[in-house]
């Protein structure tokens, strides 16, 4: 017969070009529960990308990037389920805070295109590191790596702040006290110190840098964001 997958002839119970089994196994309960097993297994798995992420974050993404992507979690499913983590959190304990906000008038495409990013963290996460990243490129130029893997540190690294800010958010929701201000300031923090980990952790500069690109880039974002729709309102008034 011939694989499912790739169309080449097979005899065995796997294609010994792609892999694929010959005859699938049928979706059922004990599936899904290994899918999440899976994801959440403490080795190479959500947990243990965390773990990594906090003890050594240069280090390990630099692994990630030139000799082993099985042990991390996909950076950009780690920074959509991250940011789904803080989506639930927040929405659970109905904390008014938000990470990127706008509280300008809510009939301007402006306010509708801030309230996408809050209701999409996921997505809207990857587009603030594309923003990050230009900036990291502009101030980190003298090394190698290109835009795309910049792209992913920032993946790896936004999804640590997100659990932060979920972390600070169930605390503010357990004992009603204002914490996630400090929870924002940890995790531009945590931002700072793992980008500079990652581009030279000897070096303070290195961590000056990093701190100046999220910030930098966080408001050309936002910024851009205005103007996107600032323009839109423009033209569907004209």
């Amino acid at each position: 017969m011939d694989c499912k997958n790739c169309n080449k002839e097979i005899d065995s119970k796997f294609c010994p070009d792609c892999g694929q089994p010959t005859n699938l196994k049928r979706i059922d309960g004990h599936y899904i529960i290994h899918e999440i097993e899976h994801v959440l297994h403490f080795e190479r798995g959500i947990l243990y990308t965390i773990r990594e992420l906090i003890v050594n974050p240069g280090q390990n993404i630099r692994k990630y990037l030139s000799e082993n992507r099985s042990r991390l979690v996909k950076p950009i499913i780690f920074i959509i389920v991250t940011s789904l983590i803080y989506s639930i959190v927040t929405n659970f304990f109905h904390i008014e805070e938000k990470y990127v906000k706008f509280d300008g008038g809510r009939n301007t495409t402006v306010f509708k295109i801030f309230k996408w990013v809050e209701e999409h963290y996921g997505y809207a996460n990857i587009i603030m590191g594309v923003f990050i990243t230009i900036w990291l490129k502009i101030l980190f130029r003298k090394f190698q790596y290109n835009f795309f893997e910049i792209l992913i540190l920032l993946c790896f690294v936004m999804g640590m702040a997100m659990l932060i800010f979920s972390i600070f958010s169930i605390l503010e929701g357990i004992f009603h006290l204002k914490l996630f201000n400090i929870g924002g300031i940890m995790g531009v923090l945590y931002c700072s110190w793992a980008i500079g980990n990652f581009f030279g952790k000897d070096k303070i500069i290195s961590y000056v840098k990093a701190f100046f690109a999220y910030v930098f880039g966080m408001i050309t974002f936002s910024l851009s964001a205005i103007l996107l729709g600032i323009l839109i309102d423009i033209i569907i008034k004209y």
